[in-house]
């Protein structure tokens, strides 16, 4: 390669040639925000023209070329390896002062076409100097041949060029006029390029990845689109219009890419994550020698199952009904994590392996698998995996249908059946699991199995969902569940137990007449309701314990009939998720709280003896001494574990920020609810993205793993947390909570590590000087499992402790941090604390505004009782 500082002018100038765009390179994509800082560029290099200054040029950048093999000894051609924004981006802005002089100065607009615009004596696409790549040809031609004033065009060329005219009119303002020919000399004469020109022998490709391994990444797509046409060098501008324009146009550019990781997946490789797509497609082309055959085979297999994909996009277009509803309510249920199987579905009954019918049987397995995981709390960080890998594991000695249902009926799948679906239903707090929108369309499936005979149209319908007994019960309600208590239970508890479970909850379009209301008037408005579910509600007498469980099991009854069981005999793993979720949630307690053992049985969908069991015999359990009765005593039956360190309950209690009351209570202000465990360890607000987060091989250590444990090897908590948000959120995120915790710990604070084999969080911490025991948190920070990570504002635990006890501190705490961008931040009590993506974190300017913000949280915290 050889490589020179060059003008424009210098680049293009002189006899007949051609800059070609080839196929492979993206299409024309500056924004008004490059343009402007262009143009501020160009009129300060014109005004040091006017000025007769001989300052510095300006450098504008690289231009990568190598022959084109159109090339011609009388006519050269080149490809433009790297620079094609900017040649495109300078010679439509040559073609607007060109247009801008016509009428005053046509001899002028004349020599500017020809120097720089064009070949005088060449037609056709030969007559342009420069070619933009196929997608922006038409276009740009037709500025280049002349003005479109009176044709509205849409797109970034015809954006670029109009961005000119608007900006040579403005310096045509006679308050402060500019020579509009200067401008011309500045952007041919004044903005250097630096143009590394590639010998024929020369790697092209491997210039061009190198070239974009820095600055602004190519996306895999981007990448693979490269790599395929720089391979065709016969046969690319056919496959590319026949095949490669009409999939882009139908796709944008991420759905592109991830049609093009489903392809590798259903070709049997069910270890590539989404990032890796590019390396792994080169990895099978070059196993050998790759024709421009074997490359257009593959394009056109990208091409076919891309109608297959746009089916899972936009399940209107499916002709089947059957096939069409399974693949709407996957749609609304966000299951882009099935689209590996879902797509292989399609793609074999295309291929005549199965019909519609057992396409939609089949469907209905994938359904039922994520609806009773969902509804039995599974965790869902393996869905990626599960799906990923059922191409490759599907069963060849049974129909494709039959081999899916054995497939996910696996003992290590984790499919409920019909005994845990029944005891879930009755006893867990489905209200608390999964997304609003998949809680909603469980209950909308549940109506629809009654087959009303005018059904209600759910698309247009206002429903939310309701809790018939409510969430904040009055006098009435308890009294009517005191009647239902057993076993020393109390009424609040029983409400607690019950409130949430699917028994309870409804659909209406009524929710704020509904209200906290006793039962009586809810009857009315129920039984006015044109839900069955809801008339079958207000036939009921009353509507305590009793008639929950037994509406309970009707429900459950039905959805054994909905979604289907998985098989018996395939073998069934037992499994400790709850009790590990009860584990981290007492792990993340905060100073200064505890709970009850009604509110952890509520949390997890248990029952309180079997809490309190539980903790009594399993040893090593957090926190475990901080669940107490509901009157906030330490319970008669606790004992501590011999693993364990023992000692006065109470002074531990206390050591621990919990106050007493006069009575020997624990303070019930710092008693957390079962909503509010909920909002310490993020309960998952669903299913990973396959097509994003696609899992890592058994044992293998990435990048990001090395480089954290490298840079925090001191602390295995820390450690811990920092891999973990590393999993799922971007470099840049990671590297900005670092910084802001660098900034916390510069205010005096301290970060408490709090982790174990399933979860990790991260609280900033201040303490008392005097009693370092005693500290304030104003948020936690905790890393996705499938999910991004996200900042948790304690501001129900704030309400306290001093001085946050004061409302109008907490509301100016929670405006600060509603400064930042991306952030919006609601109090609310009851329910979750509110949170917000770490994402937003890698603004440099949001940063500043929460290191502000915990800048002002501190002084209020350490000026307490001064003021």
């Amino acid at each position: 390669m050889q490589a020179k500082e060059t003008l424009f002018a210098d680049l293009v100038q002189g006899r007949a040639q051609q800059f070609q765009v080839p196929l492979y390179q993206r299409t024309y994509s500056w924004t008004e925000k490059q343009l402007r800082q262009l143009w501020t560029d160009i009129l300060e290099q014109a005004e040091l023209l006017e000025s007769g200054e001989k300052a510095s040029t300006h450098f504008l950048g690289s231009v990568v070329l190598a022959p084109s093999p159109q090339n011609e000894a009388t006519f050269p051609r080149w490809l433009v390896v790297d620079g094609q924004q900017r040649l495109t981006t300078l010679s439509l802005a040559l073609a607007a002062i060109r247009d801008h002089i016509a009428d005053g100065e046509p001899d002028e607009a004349e020599r500017i076409d020809e120097e720089y615009l064009i070949n005088k004596r060449k037609n056709g696409s030969d007559r342009f100097r420069l070619l933009p790549t196929q997608a922006d040809r038409a276009q740009f031609a037709a500025y280049v041949r002349g003005p479109l004033s009176e044709q509205a065009a849409d797109g970034a060329v015809a954006a670029a060029y109009g961005f000119f005219r608007r900006k040579l009119v403005e310096a045509a303002d006679p308050a402060a006029p500019q020579d509009v020919l200067r401008i011309e000399e500045a952007i041919t004469s004044r903005l250097t390029l630096v143009a590394v020109t590639a010998e024929r022998a020369d790697n092209v490709h491997r210039i061009f990845e190198s070239l974009n391994n820095t600055g602004l990444k190519l996306s895999q797509a981007d990448l693979l689109r490269n790599y395929l046409f720089m391979r065709l060098p016969t046969r690319g501008e056919r496959i590319y219009e026949t095949y490669w324009l009409p999939l882009q146009d139908s796709l944008s550019n991420d759905e592109l890419e991830q049609l093009m990781w489903l392809q590798l997946v259903l070709d049997g490789d069910d270890r590539v994550r989404r990032q890796d797509l590019y390396a792994a497609q080169q990895q099978r082309f070059e196993r050998g020698e790759v024709s421009e055959a074997e490359i257009e085979t593959y394009i056109k297999e990208l091409y076919r199952r891309g109608a297959l994909f746009r089916r899972l996009l936009h399940p209107e277009v499916e002709p089947n009904a059957a096939v069409r509803a399974h693949l709407h309510r996957l749609d609304t249920w966000q299951a882009q994590v099935t689209y590996p199987a879902l797509m292989l579905l399609l793609d074999r009954r295309e291929r005549r392996d199965l019909n519609s019918a057992d396409t939609a049987r089949a469907m209905s397995y994938i359904e039922s698998f994520l609806i009773r995981r969902m509804m039995c709390r599974v965790p869902t960080n393996n869905l990626n995996r599960i799906f990923q890998a059922v191409p490759g594991q599907l069963p060849l000695d049974m129909p494709v249908a039959d081999g899916l249902h054995q497939l996910l009926s696996a003992e290590n799948r984790f499919w409920p059946d019909d005994d845990e679906l029944r005891e879930k239903v009755r006893t867990a707090p489905f209200y608390k699991f999964g997304r609003g929108h998949q809680r909603k369309m469980v209950l909308q499936r549940l109506e629809e199995s009654y087959e009303h005979p005018e059904p209600v149209d759910f698309a247009t319908a206002q429903l939310t969902i309701e809790h018939v007994m409510p969430q904040s019960p009055g006098d009435e309600w308890l009294r009517m569940l005191s009647e239902d208590v057993v076993d020393g239970e109390s009424a609040k508890d029983l409400h607690s137990r019950l409130q949430h479970t699917l028994g309870n909850l409804t659909l209406t379009a009524v929710n704020a007449e509904l209200s906290n209301h006793p039962f009586e008037r809810k009857q009315g408005l129920l039984q006015g309701s044109h839900l069955e579910m809801n008339r079958r509600i207000a036939t009921t007498e009353r509507w305590g314990a009793d008639e929950i469980r037994a509406r309970a099991d009707e429900l459950a009854d039905r959805a054994f009939a909905l979604w289907p069981a998985p098989l018996r005999g395939v073998g069934r793993a037992e499994r400790s998720r709850d009790w590990n979720l009860a584990h981290q949630v007492l792990a993340a307690l905060p100073h200064g709280t505890w709970t009850s053992y009604g509110d952890l049985a509520a949390f997890i969908g248990s029952g309180a003896q079997a809490v309190g069991n539980h903790l009594a015999n399993t040893p090593g359990v957090a926190n475990a001494y901080r669940v107490l009765t509901s009157e906030g005593k330490v319970s008669e039956g606790f004992r501590w574990t011999p693993q364990d360190v023992g000692g006065d309950v109470r002074a531990r209690l206390s050591a621990d920020g919990v106050r007493f009351t006069a009575n020997g209570a624990a303070d019930p202000a710092q008693r957390l609810s079962a909503d509010e465990l909920a909002s310490l360890v993020g309960e998952a607000d669903g299913e990973e993205d396959a097509a994003q987060r696609a899992p890592e091989s058994q044992g293998e250590e990435t990048r990001a793993d090395r480089f954290y444990a490298q840079l925090v090897a001191e602390n295995s908590d820390e450690r811990r947390f920092f891999r973990r948000l590393a999993t799922h959120d971007s470099p840049e995120t990671v590297e900005a909570v670092r910084a802001l915790f660098a900034h916390w710990e510069e205010l005096g604070g301290s970060i408490h590590w709090v982790g174990n084999d399933t979860m990790s969080n991260a609280f900033l911490a201040l303490s008392e000087t005097i009693a370092p025991s005693r500290w304030i948190s104003p948020m936690s920070f905790m890393p996705g499992s499938g999910w991004a990570g996200s900042a948790h504002v304690a501001f129900q635990i704030l309400a306290v402790q001093e001085p946050f006890t004061d409302h109008a501190l907490r509301a100016e705490f929670l405006r600060r941090l509603n400064e930042l961008e991306g952030v919006d931040l609601q109090e609310r009590k009851p329910g979750p604390d509110p949170r917000f993506e770490l994402s937003v974190l890698e603004k440099d300017r949001n940063r500043e505004l929460l290191v502000e913000t915990l800048t002002w949280f501190r002084d209020r915290w350490e000026s307490r009782g001064t003021d």
